[in-house]
């Protein structure tokens, strides 16, 4: 029986690759760092830093420290500047999460950092329907590597114990994905895995083995998750 449900961030609750990809790119131009379209979705389940990394050895440039911190600053800055007065949430997410809060744990499990989720949270006015949060901050390796949701089961698990309530298995943790590395993770941390079509084909996600693969989120309810996964 799922009991909570594990959301990741970028392509799943907001519709912001390709906003989080031109800003790279303008972030990189003045390193001579390129960034094509492959290149990035390559890159999905990378926090920002392993990012960066990633894309200045893929062009052969050095990176400092100081280079590193320049460019998050500026990339966040970027992103914000990209984003329009409407924020790009998928159609029918807010709505979901809404109406799961009130019959299951809700968490977010990303490799975002922990200032851009806050930034969007209050945008949206949805950081008060997730019970936890687990950021590129929590953890020290990226997914497709399990420990985000590793961490985010714990997270959940502690405020359930603090509340008196029975604590949770893996299995009965549902993560929602847009690609293969997060329902990897999820996976591999003993979650049942939902797949959403917003960024890759049905194909790559099954491949990566997700056991559910759906158009979106506008669709499902709370009855349809006890449906399709009890």
């Amino acid at each position: 029986m799922i009991k909570a449900i594990l959301f990741d961030f970028n392509g799943v609750i907001i519709d912001d690759e390709m906003i989080q990809m031109k800003a790279y790119q303008e972030v990189f131009a003045p390193y001579g760092v390129a960034l094509s379209e492959t290149q990035y979705f390559q890159a999905l389940g990378m926090d920002d830093s392993t990012f960066v990394r990633t894309a200045f050895a893929n062009a052969g440039r050095e990176l400092t420290e100081e280079t590193m911190q320049g460019i998050a600053a500026a990339k966040q800055g970027v992103y914000r500047r990209l984003l329009t007065d409407d924020l790009p949430l998928f159609p029918g997410v807010k709505t979901l999460l809404k109406a799961t809060t009130h019959e299951f744990d809700l968490g977010l499990v990303s490799m975002a950092n922990r200032e851009e989720i806050a930034y969007i949270f209050e945008r949206a006015g949805i950081g008060p329907l997730f019970s936890i949060v687990v950021s590129a901050e929590d953890v020290n390796v990226c997914k497709p590597a399990p420990d985000c949701y590793q961490k985010g089961l714990e997270k959940l698990n502690e405020r359930r114990r603090t509340a008196g309530k029975q604590i949770l298995s893996a299995s009965e943790c549902l993560a929602v994905e847009d690609s293969p590395p997060g329902i990897e993770a999820g996976r591999a941390a003993g979650m049942r895995t939902l797949g959403v079509l917003n960024t890759v084909s049905e194909a790559e996600l099954r491949a990566a083995g997700a056991e559910v693969v759906t158009k979106d989120l506008a669709d499902w309810t709370v009855e349809a998750i006890r449906l399709v996964f009890e």
